[in-house]
């Protein structure tokens, strides 16, 4: 039973509106949508509680390299597993708008899941992939996560957002195997 979700992104308005920020916005929908109160932040990650759910909203302080220790000191003090915590990324082997959500895997050249990975010592979490790609050909990765969406590619994502925020709360009412049936392969 999932009990922690987690948004990637990094701090701070430069990076407010880049490609690598989808999950933080997912976070930022869920808590608005929910009505739920920021808890006091730590050094490691913002975080908000729905204590109807009894799941754990919460967004690494620690940028996106470092995301690792975020999801450590998270399951740490809240006494979860791994398979307990679901991962929000943005995923530039995705097309734009689609959303993909697995069980376990590996960091796909993702830095923030790459950092978990190694703090956890375990590709055994799920995920929710945000589709921010295609990669364009002769583009630097660090450049492309880092740069913002366009005007055309606002309302895509838009949607992605919400359709992923949607998919966060059906995997926590249905279960992760049955939102994977409902969302995967779909179009944002």
């Amino acid at each position: 039973m999932l009990s922690l979700v987690l948004g990637l992104g990094n701090i701070g308005e430069k990076y407010t509106n880049n490609r690598h920020n989808v999950g933080f916005k997912v976070m930022e929908q869920i808590i608005k949508n929910r009505h739920l109160n920021f808890q006091s932040p730590t050094s490691e990650y913002h975080w908000a509680v729905d204590k109807k759910k009894e799941v754990i909203f919460a967004m690494p302080k620690t940028y996106m390299n470092n995301s690792g220790k975020a999801a450590l000191a998270l399951l740490k003090i809240n006494n979860l597993t791994p398979s307990q915590m679901l991962v929000v990324v943005d995923d530039f082997n995705l097309p734009l708008g689609k959303i993909r959500i697995r069980e376990s895997g590996s960091d796909g050249g993702h830095n923030g899941l790459a950092s978990i990975i190694e703090n956890l010592q375990t590709e055994n979490f799920p995920r929710l992939r945000l589709g921010i790609g295609p990669l364009p050909d002769k583009v630097n990765r660090a450049d492309f996560v880092l740069s913002d969406f366009n005007q055309e590619e606002e309302e895509p994502v838009k949607e992605m957002i919400k359709v992923a925020s949607e998919a966060v709360l059906y995997s926590l009412n249905f279960g992760l195997e049955a939102a994977m049936s409902k969302y995967n392969g779909n179009p944002a």
